[in-house]
């Protein structure tokens, strides 16, 4: 009877798992070996740009998603068909991940290009407030001298 233990039971030889990066022994010796790891390696290099980009893109998504996330709200706004048809095609010129983004950045341009039109609806505003003030202060001072 023989044991995992005993030194003269034969064990069978264990391969080395196979990696193409790496050149086996009884491959060094073919050239062709040699060319088809070489190539594999220039494959491998080739793309690593290629994946640092994508990682990259990626990156900057995430930080752009992580930074207006706090900013997102929701409004619901009807369209007209070519308007749809418009923010569509943005959608599938890979431009935008949906319509309701791309609705958003049109929405954010048209605010800044229109800038003076805010501000003077700020003003106007701003006016209509102080006019307000000064109407609830003259309501102040008729109920101070009707005692109420």
């Amino acid at each position: 009877m023989s044991s995992p233990y005993d030194p003269q039971r034969e064990t069978p030889p264990q391969e080395e798992p196979i990696d193409d990066l790496m050149i086996r022994d009884d491959e060094a010796e073919h050239e062709d070996a040699g060319h088809k790891t070489a190539s594999t390696v220039r494959e491998i290099a080739s793309r690593i740009p290629e994946s640092l980009s994508a990682i990259g893109r990626d990156i900057s998504r995430t930080i752009e998603r992580a930074i207006s996330a706090k900013d997102d709200y929701v409004v619901a706004v009807k369209v007209s068909e070519d308007a749809q048809d418009k923010l569509e095609q943005l959608v599938q010129a890979g431009v935008f991940r949906s319509r309701a983004e791309a609705a958003a950045f049109l929405i954010d341009e048209g605010i800044k290009t229109q800038s003076a039109l805010f501000d003077r609806v700020q003003q106007k505003l701003s006016e209509i407030e102080r006019l307000r003030a000064e109407l609830r202060g003259m309501i102040g001072k008729e109920d101070e001298k009707s005692g109420v």
